[in-house]
């Protein structure tokens, strides 16, 4: 049975995954910190619809110390795992205090990194285990007024890129997917000229949606990406490219 842990599953990018792997024959176990009824809403559609599968509520604050322990007790076997979740911070870097900057690190950086290590043996025992950084542009090519989350966007990548190297005899792959500006509810403090300025400086011409991304997701979780790890895939429409 092919069994994924998808967090921040209650977000838009999140959920759109989880629809598309339960499809694809996934059970899952959907991650969530204080949304439950959007975790409610997939979990009913998707025991309505595969009755052959399973799945899970996960409830976790990923900024607590004792996050990756707490998963540890409820998740029992694995295939893959999408991280998914994330917040940001907007403004200048000087306005940015300590705690933000913790809260950004522990949940960005620190407490995947625990769930990889608490994970590591499960995705093993698997014969194709699977590692989905969803990672920023950001982190690439970095952002004025949203600098640290670059910063911590950017430490996901360079996580994965060593990372990969560790556990490829393992037959773990570990991989990212960058996306630029997708259109989900992270948006909504943009007004309508705001978002207008954003289409015209991506080379397509639009933003990109939740279906574009987890398409990318599914395909890294094929056996046939076996032999791709390391990576970054950037979804953004050419934007900042």
């Amino acid at each position: 049975m092919k069994i994924a842990l998808i967090t921040g599953a209650s977000g838009d990018i999140g959920a759109n995954i989880a629809r598309r792997l339960a499809s694809n024959g996934w059970s899952l176990y959907l991650h969530y910190h204080t949304n439950r009824a959007k975790i409610d809403v997939l979990l009913e559609e998707f025991e309505e619809q595969y009755p052959k599968q399973e799945f899970y509520p996960i409830h976790v604050d990923l900024v607590q110390e004792n996050a990756a322990e707490q998963m540890k007790g409820q998740i029992f076997s694995l295939t893959a795992i999408v991280f998914a979740h994330g917040t940001t911070e907007y403004g200048l870097l000087q306005d940015l205090e300590p705690e933000k900057m913790d809260l950004l690190w522990n949940m960005h950086v620190k407490t995947p990194v625990l769930i990889t290590q608490a994970f590591q043996n499960k995705l093993h025992q698997q014969e194709n285990g699977r590692i989905v950084f969803i990672s920023s542009v950001y982190g690439e090519m970095g952002s004025s007024n949203e600098v640290f989350y670059s910063t911590v966007k950017g430490a996901q990548l360079a996580f994965v890129k060593a990372y990969s190297k560790e556990v490829a005899s393992l037959g773990i792959t570990v991989n990212a997917i960058s996306p630029g500006a997708i259109s989900t509810q992270m948006n909504n403090e943009f007004d309508e000229e705001d978002l207008l300025q954003l289409s015209a400086a991506i080379p397509l011409g639009r933003l990109g949606t939740t279906d574009e991304v987890s398409f990318w997701v599914e395909q890294l979780l094929q056996p046939e990406s076996r032999y791709m790890t390391g990576q970054s895939l950037t979804v953004s429409g050419g934007w900042l490219k």
